[in-house]
């Protein structure tokens, strides 16, 4: 499904929840608290930084989000076509040396 169509079928922006803003928020300037990441994921919103991330990479997608932070979500986006056409790479070179 394209950036475009996935952004069309998602929630209104009034749908954002406080958890999802608090997200969010957090992802614009998480380098600002003291430590690890994954520790203030867990301090912050007491979850994983494994659940952290499926809700990161959920909401991204949403026009909610989009709307909230347009240059955080478009930079976040741009981040993970980046990291899936890596991995995508990274197994087509494993393949062909087989």
């Amino acid at each position: 499904m394209s950036e475009a169509a996935q952004v069309e079928h998602a929630p209104a922006v009034d749908q954002l929840s406080e958890r999802d803003a608090g997200v969010l928020r957090f992802e614009r300037k998480w380098w600002k608290f003291a430590g690890a990441k994954e520790d203030a994921i867990r301090e912050q919103f007491g979850m994983t930084s494994t659940q952290y991330y499926q809700v990161l990479g959920a909401l991204i997608d949403t026009q909610a989000a989009l709307a909230f932070d347009p240059m955080l979500v478009k930079r976040l986006r741009r981040m993970r076509s980046a990291r899936q056409r890596g991995r995508a790479t990274r197994s087509f070179d494993a393949a062909s040396l087989r």
